[in-house]
């Protein structure tokens, strides 16, 4: 399945997109992709109604807009360095454990929103992502059962502020949060939709130019072993959000770099996950 939200912002509807492109609206279940959607049986009803009733559903006409496929989440973990060649362009040693960090919830936006250069801010820099959205509570999870607790799977932008992520003293997080740094979607699609999450082609333009063009199987850390590393100093709720890092190609690796600017248009996508488009706009 292929889970979207769609409508106005703070004001989505459930739907899902289906194999043939359709969407509709699966409102008609009850509830939406939220914490307890994930922890009940949530996907297990969504997958009986959509049996009995995709055919007879409310279509979404394509130009609904498309919120983030899931309700906030309690957290986004993110992942650094885990890509071999980004480590090697950011002249760093590939981590011997996963580098994790937090990126603030209030971030999220859908797909196709507009990304807004925050307040004083001259380093804004994109980073396409496979991102993991866990779909039963982890805690001290064994790698051998990590795939247990995943629903699905979600394009990521994880857009950041060099300046406040790197020079001003602190933590990551500072200049990984900023409003609209993480575009999540189109859609969350469920891992029997992709049968390799370790092969899949990724890929991120900045108006019109290739600028990052990866594939999963350069993962340093793969998913099941984020999952269980991670479950081992927090528990993962159902619905949070495990962003995997970035492959080469991001604007601070470039000699010399050259970071986002009013105007600019970013597009990305992942094989699987669909492809999304934002407009950068300076912060007013």
């Amino acid at each position: 399945m292929k889970l979207i939200r769609f409508g106005p912002a703070g004001a989505e509807r459930p739907g899902l997109q289906l194999a043939d492109g359709r969407r509709i609206d699966t409102s008609a279940i009850g509830g939406d992709y939220d914490e307890a959607f994930f922890a009940g049986d949530g996907m297990a009803r969504l997958a009986a109604w959509t049996t009995t009733h995709a055919d007879s559903a409310p279509n979404v006409p394509d130009n609904v807009r498309l919120g983030p496929p899931l309700c906030r989440p309690s957290k986004i973990v993110c992942v650094g360095l885990n890509y071999r060649d980004h480590a090697a362009e950011s002249g760093m040693a590939l981590p011997t454990e996963p580098v994790i960090f937090f990126k603030a919830t209030s971030a999220i936006i859908g797909p196709n929103d507009d990304v807004i250069i925050p307040r004083g801010s001259e380093k804004t820099d994109w980073e396409v992502e496979l991102a993991i959205v866990i779909g039963a509570k982890a805690s001290y999870v064994d790698e051998a059962d990590a795939l247990r607790h995943v629903a699905g799977y979600v394009l990521h932008n994880d857009y950041s502020e060099r300046a406040f992520q790197l020079e001003r003293g602190g933590q990551w997080v500072k200049g990984k949060s900023c409003d609209t740094f993480a575009p999540l979607g189109p859609f969350i699609a469920t891992p029997d939709e992709l049968p390799d999450v370790g092969a899949l082609a990724m890929w991120l333009t900045v108006n019109g130019e290739r600028k990052q063009d990866g594939n999963t199987r350069e993962l340093v850390f793969g998913v099941p072993t984020l999952v269980s590393y991670i479950s081992q100093f927090m528990t993962l709720l159902p619905g949070d959000v495990i962003s995997t890092g970035t492959p080469a190609g991001v604007a601070m690796g470039h000699k010399p770099p050259r970071f986002l600017h009013d105007g600019d248009v970013v597009a990305l996508g992942i094989a699987g996950l669909g492809e999304s488009r934002q407009h950068v706009r300076a912060y007013r």
